[in-house]
């Protein structure tokens, strides 16, 4: 039996983005090129994450923390480096991802499910549990582009937490939605890592969730790896470092 579920080895991800130019020069300097700044929002990342670990990703805004996700998760291709699933399931919750905004909720469950591999039958079986879940009412009929952030979180949340994968990616939703839907989401997703062979990462701010839930929290800073360890210890230092 394979120990690891996730290797990520020697990971590099880059944005271009523009420098900002003046009006003055960009109208009256045609000789002037485009100016390209390389972000790197991954830099050098390495890490195993052992099958049916719970790893806790935290780090200020823009430290590579959604851009690793979505690299595990197969959305965006390395600049350089491997990622290794094992032949593992996954699926990425995260808000506005995976959705077609003109399909209503309830077309969006079967190409989810589909995406992530499973049978029209098997969605089929699962489809009325993930209705009653995401608890939208008559919007599950409606296209997906009329609906609010929390609708839309809620049934994101509800096609990952009920067809099953072997990873779970989860990034920023565990917050989102009323005060109801908070409790029920965090209530199932302890429910759903407590499975033995189920390995989850969650990428959050919150220091109290990445505490309870977690093995493991890694600390992204400005793409790279600051510190990696007990929940207890790097949320110490995460906070203080960021009491500064």
């Amino acid at each position: 039996m394979e120990k690891y579920a996730i290797t990520v080895d020697d990971l590099h991800i880059s944005y271009k983005g523009l420098k900002k130019m003046s009006i003055r020069s960009t109208f009256f300097n045609k000789k002037n090129k485009e100016k390209v700044d390389i972000i790197k929002a991954v830099n050098g990342v390495s890490l195993k994450i052992e099958k049916g670990k719970i790893l806790g990703i935290i780090g200020k805004n823009g430290s590579g923390k959604s851009t690793m996700l979505r690299a595990i998760a197969g959305i965006f291709s390395p600049d350089k480096g491997s990622i290794n699933l094992y032949g593992n399931s996954i699926s990425l919750l995260s808000i506005g991802v995976g959705f077609n905004k003109k399909l209503t909720g309830r077309e969006n469950i079967y190409l989810s499910g589909l995406l992530l591999g499973f049978t029209e039958d098997e969605i089929r079986k699962k489809e009325k549990q993930i209705i009653d879940f995401a608890d939208i009412g008559k919007f599950i009929y409606k296209p997906v582009r009329m609906y609010s952030t929390g609708m839309h979180s809620k049934l994101a949340f509800a096609i990952t937490a009920i067809l099953e994968t072997d990873i779970m990616l989860i990034d920023e939703v565990l917050s989102v939605g009323d005060i109801q839907f908070r409790k029920k989401s965090y209530n199932k997703m302890k429910e759903l890592i407590s499975a033995e062979h189920r390995t989850v990462i969650i990428v959050s701010h919150s220091t109290e969730n990445l505490k309870e839930l977690c093995d493991e929290v890694l600390w992204l800073h400005n793409g790279k790896i600051k510190m990696i360890g007990k929940p207890e210890e790097v949320l110490k230092k995460y906070e203080e470092f960021m009491g500064n």
